[in-house]
Order: C-alpha cells, then sequence, then structure tokens
C-alpha cells in the first residue's frame, strides 16, 4: 500500500489527511491499514479513560494498584510508538524528547 502524509491529533484522537481541517500535534506517513489501526488504538483509549474515571470513584484504591489506570498508560504508549513509527523527523524527534518511550522502540 502507498503512503501519504496525515495529520494526527492525539488530544481529539483524529487523524486528518488536510493539514487544515483541525488542529494536530503529528505528522506521519502511512498506509491506509496504519490509520485505520491507529483509529481502532484511539477507541480503545477511550474504552479504558472511561473505565479510569469510573474506578476514579473508588477512593481507597491508589493509582498504582489501579489496572484500569495501567491498561489506559499502555494503550497511551502504543499509541505513541505507533505515532513514532510511522511519523516524519520532526515527529519521531519530538516525542524522543518526551522520553515515554522504551530505548528499544527509539
Amino acid at each position: 500500500m502507498e503512503k501519504k502524509r496525515y495529520y494526527v491529533s492525539l488530544q481529539a484522537g483524529t487523524v486528518m489527511e488536510h493539514q487544515g481541517d483541525s488542529g494536530y500535534e503529528f505528522e506521519i506517513e502511512a498506509t491506509e491499514d496504519d490509520v485505520a489501526y491507529l483509529k481502532t488504538m484511539f477507541e480503545d483509549r477511550t474504552a479504558y479513560e472511561f473505565n479510569t474515571f469510573t474506578r476514579s470513584h473508588i477512593v481507597a484504591l491508589p493509582y498504582h494498584f489501579d489496572s484500569e489506570n495501567d491498561q489506559y498508560d499502555e494503550c497511551l504508549r502504543q499509541i505513541y510508538a505507533a505515532i513514532h513509527k510511522w511519523g516524519t523527523d520532526e515527529t519521531k524527534n519530538h516525542i524522543q524528547s518526551m522520553g515515554i518511550l522504551d530505548a528499544s522502540i527509539q
């Protein structure tokens, strides 16, 4: 499949073909299959986010013993790893500067 440039907003959970459609944080070069995978990851993140919201009402459970937050965090790391993999040089450099990926991914 042919790669095209896409504009990704992690905050909004969107992948756009046209730069001016909306605000974005990252630029990637990806296939349609790659974009479909990323959109699925955004949907997963939304589900995990809801689970963390629900769990947050149980005040007796500390964050570091919370599997819902662990699932959300891991999903977010996977999203950043995918964006890094398909990212432009500027995108890759920015994600690397954040220090959120394992050294093996960089």
